[in-house]
């Protein structure tokens, strides 16, 4: 059960992370980290893995784009 919201909760941060490429919209990442925290938390408890890696992918792509955006470092 937690692996199934752990997998929505990050398909909501993926979706909320797809216009954050957009130029002048990469401050959306601040919001899209720590909502793929809470499914990453969710993933954790969780004794599948899917929900978590796809949580540590959506981290990984929204620290990555505000750090070429300079909003992070």
């Amino acid at each position: 059960m937690f692996n199934l919201i752990s997998i929505l909760v990050g398909l909501v941060a993926l979706l909320l992370a797809i216009p954050s490429f957009l130029p002048f919209l990469g401050w959306g990442n601040w919001l899209v980290i720590p909502i793929a925290v809470v499914g990453l938390i969710f993933g954790v408890i969780s004794s599948h893995r899917s929900g978590r890696n796809l949580n540590i992918i959506v981290i990984l792509v929204g620290v990555g784009r505000l750090m070429l955006g300079g909003g992070f470092f």
